[in-house]
């Protein structure tokens, strides 16, 4: 199965879920905002989104700043 992940293409040898993607990333749920196909996804739905061939994805990452 090919997706495309924040624009680059990635090759999956199996169906994925959201969670299990963050995973292989070794991205943490808690601290990404992520769109699929356009649509934002509810956290709550990452173990349960089943991504598709074709399926684009972008993964935000949260950044903490502050002021000087």
């Amino acid at each position: 199965m090919q997706i495309i992940v924040n624009g680059e293409s990635q090759e999956q040898s199996h169906p994925l879920t959201v969670t299990s993607l963050l995973e292989s990333l070794d991205l943490h749920s808690k601290q990404v905002a992520v769109e699929v196909n356009l649509k934002i996804l509810d956290r709550s739905d990452f173990d349960t989104w089943n991504l598709q061939e074709g399926d684009k994805v972008e993964i935000l990452s949260f950044i903490g700043g502050g002021s000087l």
